[in-house]
């Protein structure tokens, strides 16, 4: 047993787990992400991770014993102190553990075996050791002991809550909802599985349904920040960019050092076309962390967008000073200095090598990097090399964006430079042109009508002279 100084009571902190989406072709910000949250299931807890009770602990301050850890117990590692730990338990006591009383998640099937071995019809040690192979990365073992648990007649909320976010992870979408529809019926008043079924709908597009979950997550916890960022992203989503809105202010009203609400506001505000806004986000961000090479390169797309092109230049070169391999970064330094109306700070050469950086980053598999190359080559006159790039990015563009891509391959094969506007800029060419055929027909007819006259006055010359002879 271990006797400990009592700290404090609070909540444990919630695992989280993060599913980065993708970025959009001609969307050069980085995106914003959504969390799936833990009901005591054994994931990696920020800001530490869970560990497992060897033995039997007991808290206590002074004589008085405030609390109970049970051998098998997961407890959230607050700080490392070396030789010890400060923890949190399930209940929220907080308090310190030497580590030799406590083990990595992965490192206790063991213990679990034994408690099983003990309690045999104990069916929350099978969900606890289904954690344990789950740490471990044995699926299969995982799976059958979160079935057994409820076999054996463990038919707690948390039982089917656990499964579910195995289920989840494992892609099998609807039978981890109805896990947690299970959870929810046994357990309404308890809202993780709730919050992780919305994340499931997210997963699968249905945000209008993830968007009533968190609604109701929120009537349970008011003006929780997580669970309000959680659905300003599904309203973002949702297209609803407005309520996306409100939700970050809620979040920024309350706390205004929330860099995170501040950056996703940021790109929101960016998708709005409100660039100065966004811009004023991401400089807010830079104000509390000014090594973020995220917020450096949004800040960047912004200014340019506001016409600030050596401002933002010099942002691309922070953000990648600050994250070398950042390709996002990379690949807008090179669109800059390949497409820039600021002669001098145009630079085809610098493009191409910028561009080439983030295509080797990502493997030569990101059609916005291979887009940004062709275009640099083409601003260099290297036509034929663009025109080869450009081929690739018509080879994986998606069907939104393969007309415009196609449209670019033309141009480069006609040996005219990126345009952001083909469209356009093939209306505004073929008006040019035929102003200038009809200039030049004008131009011929006037020719023709001085000849015709010149011909006549020849001709009456010629019958002026005919009749004076004549006489």
């Amino acid at each position: 047993m271990l006797s400990s100084l009592f700290l404090s009571n609070s909540n444990p902190p919630l695992g989280d787990k993060h599913i980065c989406p993708p970025v959009a072709f001609g969307c050069r910000l980085a995106a914003l992400a959504i969390t799936f949250f833990s009901s005591g299931l054994a994931l990696a807890a920020s800001p530490g991770q869970p560990v497992v009770a060897r033995v039997e602990m007991k808290f206590a301050t002074g004589d008085e014993v405030v609390d109970v850890i049970a051998k098998g117990d997961l407890l959230t590692v607050v700080e490392d102190r070396g030789d010890d730990y400060v923890i949190v338990t399930h209940d929220g006591t907080r308090g310190a553990v030497d580590k030799v009383n406590a083990v990595e998640l992965a490192e206790s099937t063991s213990i679990y075996t034994e408690l099983i071995e003990e309690f045999p019809d104990e069916g929350r040690y099978y969900t606890l050791r289904a954690s344990a192979w789950w740490a471990l990365g044995k699926q299969d073992e995982a799976l059958a002991d979160f079935n057994t648990a409820i076999e054996k007649g463990y038919t707690a909320a948390h039982a089917y809550s656990s499964r579910g976010l195995f289920l989840a992870a494992r892609g099998e979408h609807q039978a981890a909802i109805s896990d947690y529809d299970k959870a929810l019926e046994i357990d309404p008043d308890d809202v993780t599985p709730l919050i992780n079924r919305a994340a499931v709908h997210m997963g699968q597009g249905e945000y209008e349904k993830a968007i009533r979950d968190y609604t109701a997550a929120l009537d349970v916890r008011k003006n929780n920040a997580a669970l309000l960022r959680q659905r300003a992203i599904a309203y973002k989503a949702a297209g609803q960019l407005e309520k996306a809105i409100a939700d970050f202010d809620k979040i920024v009203d309350a706390n205004a050092e929330d860099v995170a609400a501040i950056m996703g506001r940021g790109y929101i505000r960016f998708q709005q076309r409100e660039f100065a806004a966004a811009a004023a986000d991401f400089s807010a961000a830079l104000e509390m962390n000014d090594e973020d090479p995220v917020a450096w390169n949004n800040r960047g797309y912004n200014r340019y967008q506001l016409g600030k092109t050596a401002a933002a230049l010099e942002d691309y070169d922070r953000a990648i000073e600050l994250a070398p391999n950042y390709a996002l970064a990379h690949q807008n330094r090179a669109w800059l200095l390949a497409t820039t109306d600021d002669k001098s700070l145009r630079d085809p050469k610098a493009a191409i090598e910028s561009a080439e950086k983030a295509c080797e980053i990502n493997a030569y598999g990101n059609i916005g990097d291979l887009s940004a190359l062709a275009a640099a080559h083409a601003a260099a006159g290297n036509f034929k090399d663009a025109v080869g790039w450009q081929e690739k990015v018509v080879e994986i563009a998606p069907a939104d964006v393969k007309e415009f891509a196609e449209k670019m391959l033309t141009r480069y094969r006609n040996e005219k430079p990126y345009i952001a506007d083909p469209v356009a800029a093939e209306q505004v060419e073929e008006e040019a042109a035929e102003a200038a055929a009809a200039a030049e027909a004008e131009k011929k007819n006037e020719a023709a009508i001085r000849d015709a006259v010149e011909k006549l006055e020849q001709e009456a010359k010629r019958n002026a002279k005919a009749d004076a002879e004549s006489e």
